[in-house]
């Protein structure tokens, strides 16, 4: 898979983000973590460079405000380097996982499914929650309800991922089939990047999309409504097998940046938009316009909990539509570390 730097990320802004924050291919930075307090044994043997993904999604506000802010970097202290590659999806996320790119990753409970299932459980561990809600199917004004997109096309961002299969499964409740391959009563259109079902959507050429905020928010400035909010989870933070076992302090170093920046978004939220746009425009070179912002952030809720049973849902959602064969999730969440942080810090532990 292709990375670029963040200094052709600008370059490339004004081309594929006409519409909003994405990028047309991962693009990549590297951070050194230094002084602080970080993982005193990691540091004995030297510093670990810890490669880490996410998306340029407000639902990805935790890793943007983590790195904006530098708690990943304090948290590493000497023990660490933080390279960081933004994604367009997070089913690529899962690829560059399993081609050994990534050690840790924040995805959409999909992706993560989709990796344990093609690892058969070994390669990587879901060790936080990040982000709960946040998408939406959004359509033209002058559709009302789930019938009168029969033989129309939605757009999601990608085959497989947490959208595109909400979107699927809902359609399937309300009697409408789908393929894999955009056939089925209503077409599903797989549409990279964010920005361009946006772009889309504008043009007359969708009927509407299963978007992440801020994308279903942009559609519905451009004159969509509504029609199905997604729930449950919508992004968690996996990492490696591999590289949690080599590596635990680090691990707990990331879990400690994770709890760090939602405890920021909790406590200043406005600051916290501010924080992420930011770290957004340094990826595309164009920031979130303030209407779309506040509402983006507003439909979202920043946990640090993974929600089991919302993952499992997800799952059968999955093999309901045919882009999953059943699988099971027993060892998927390796909680421990981060319920000992959160009860360090007196918060509520959470359950897997």
């Amino acid at each position: 898979m292709r990375r670029i730097v963040i200094a052709a990320a600008a370059a490339l802004g004004a081309t594929v983000l006409a519409a909003g924050c994405s990028s047309s291919s991962p693009s990549s930075s590297s951070s050194s973590a230094a002084g602080g307090a970080g993982s005193s044994s990691s540091a004995a043997s030297g510093p670990v460079t810890v490669r880490l993904g996410y998306l340029a999604n407000i639902t990805h506000a935790p890793a943007l405000i983590g790195v904006k802010n530098g708690y990943f970097a304090t948290a590493l202290g000497s023990a660490g380097t933080l390279k960081t590659t933004v994604f367009t999806s997070g089913t690529q996320e899962t690829t560059a996982i399993l081609a050994g790119q990534l050690d840790a990753a924040y995805v959409g409970p999909n992706p993560a499914i989709n990796a344990w299932q093609k690892s058969k459980g070994t390669a990587i561990k879901i060790v936080s929650g990040a982000a709960a809600g946040g998408a939406s199917v959004v359509v033209k004004s002058s559709i009302t309800t789930a019938a009168q997109l029969k033989g129309q096309t939605i757009a999601t961002p990608s085959l497989g991922n947490t959208q595109d299969v909400a979107v699927r499964y809902w359609l399937k409740k309300q009697g409408l089939a789908t393929s894999a391959t955009g056939g089925g009563d209503v077409s599903i259109k797989p549409t990279s990047p964010n920005s361009a079902a946006v772009l889309e959507f504008k043009s007359g050429q969708l009927a509407g999309a299963s978007e992440p905020s801020p994308y279903d928010v942009q559609i519905v400035k451009a004159g969509g409504k509504v029609l199905y909010t997604e729930p449950g989870v919508t992004t968690v933070l996996m990492v490696t097998q591999s590289f949690l076992s080599a590596h635990p302090d680090i691990v707990n170093d990331l879990l400690k940046a994770q709890i760090q920046a939602n405890a920021f978004i909790k406590s200043n939220p406005a600051q916290a938009e501010q924080v992420a746009n930011d770290q957004l425009a340094a990826y595309t070179g164009r920031p979130i316009k303030a209407d779309i912002l506040d509402p983006a952030f507003k439909e979202i809720t920043f946990t640090n909990d993974p929600n089991v049973a919302s993952l499992n849902d997800d799952a059968n959602q999955a093999v309901s539509v045919g882009l999953l064969k059943p699988v099971k999730l027993d060892g998927i969440f390796d909680l421990g570390p981060l319920n000992a942080l959160l009860a360090a810090a007196g918060q509520a532990q959470v359950g897997a």
